[in-house]
């Protein structure tokens, strides 16, 4: 073999391995991603609980501190938009207030829409869904001055008595303010 061919084969070699090495631990890198994003995607699974008015009702009573409520339904685009909003709240406000979601969706949706809806807004506050024959009552044992639109937010002190509820999308600062009002209040 001369200088010249025996220069090449071991150029060619080093390249050779290089590249070899070069692609394993490529290759390694890419699986250890691939191993992370499959862990990552494991989802909390959200329990939605079937609800009738004496349910709600009894979950409307004072606990010693203020409750949050919102009323909403998978077929209503603002109640979708604002869902963002309420889930930084509950995160804010955890420990702080007691809050809970009613959904007005069909009773069928309870094991599919609702809490595929939840999950996909990582939700973690409790999550129900009523079932009643008449909603107008409900809606009136709830706010007198609810005609039953939703979004429906309400904000009860921890007596039980309304300290704030709206009808539409909530403005998140508002609502944070009215929170802390009632946090305040509590400490004393």
């Amino acid at each position: 073999m001369n200088h010249f061919s025996f220069k090449w084969t071991k150029a060619f070699g080093k390249s050779f391995f290089g590249t070899v090495f070069v692609l394993f631990f490529s290759f390694a890198v890419f699986a250890q991603t691939a191993e992370t994003k499959v862990v990552s995607t494991t989802a909390k699974t959200v329990t939605v609980t079937q609800l009738d008015a004496v349910g709600l009702k009894n979950l409307l009573k004072p606990n010693g501190k203020p409750l949050l409520v919102n009323f909403w339904a998978t077929w209503c685009d603002p109640c979708r938009e604002e869902f963002p909003d309420l889930v930084k709240i509950d995160n804010d406000f955890r420990g702080k207030i007691d809050f809970l979601t009613v959904s007005l969706d069909d009773s069928a949706e309870i094991a599919t829409s609702v809490p595929r809806f939840l999950e996909s807004m990582k939700a973690e506050m409790p999550a129900y869904l009523l079932k009643v024959p008449d909603e107008g009552e409900v809606i009136s044992a709830v706010a007198k001055d609810w005609q039953g639109g939703l979004p429906f937010t309400i904000l009860y002190n921890q007596k039980g008595e309304i300290a704030y509820f709206k009808q539409g999308k909530i403005k998140i600062e508002t609502l944070k303010a009215e929170i802390e009002k009632l946090s305040v209040t509590t400490q004393k």
